[in-house]
């Protein structure tokens, strides 16, 4: 019974000494955004946008790395819409807002001051404002809608150096963006952030 309580005693202190180290830090930088329909129904260009947040992440050499940013997303759209006079093409800029809160796993590799990371992890998005009303003379204008909640995946790798670190990550969603389905949304990040402590 001792040897099991001392062995049970052992994990649990690795366990916690594993992820006993918590770093906080910012982060601001851009990313680029498509947004893709199924059969076509739009053609679309890919769209710069931002993100501005906070980091925390909690581990060392194997780490857990929550985050929380407020970012822009978004596409610009070509639409044809037919009427009874024929095909008319429309061109909008589709932009969100966002509050993104990713939960990356990651490991890093080399010294404290210089290393390197790979990271990976569900993103949840909450979608504080778009501008999609601007579909109402579309065909079908409930497909410009979108969720206000969406599931996104990012996978990426980084460096830090010193305080200072870089990010570069793929984001896309798990599930379609509008509510009545067939759009995705493919992200590029590129940040900048800064430890704290």
């Amino acid at each position: 019974m001792k040897k099991v309580i001392l062995i049970v005693a052992i994990v649990t202190m690795s366990s916690v000494g594993a992820f006993a180290q918590f770093s906080l830090g910012l982060k601001a930088g851009l990313n680029y955004n498509t947004i893709k329909a199924q059969n076509n129904e739009f053609d679309n260009s890919g769209i710069l946008g931002y993100q501005v947040g906070a980091w925390a992440r909690v581990g060392n050499k194997l780490y857990l790395q929550p985050e929380v940013y407020i970012g822009t997303k978004g596409s610009d759209l070509t639409l044809k819409i037919n009427s009874g006079s024929g095909t008319t093409t429309i061109e909008r800029k589709q932009k969100f807002t966002t509050l993104d809160v990713p939960l990356l796993l990651g490991t890093k590799f080399g010294l404290d001051k210089l290393n390197f990371r790979i990271m990976a992890g569900p993103s949840f998005q909450f979608n504080l404002d778009d501008n999609s009303s601007a579909f109402t003379q579309a065909t079908n204008p409930d497909f410009y809608k979108y969720r206000d909640f969406v599931t996104n995946g990012q996978i990426g790798a980084g460096v830090d150096f010193g305080n200072f670190s870089v990010d570069l990550r793929y984001e896309t969603s798990l599930q379609d963006i509008n509510k009545n389905d067939g759009q995705k949304q493919n992200l590029i990040h590129l940040s900048l952030g800064f430890k704290i402590f």
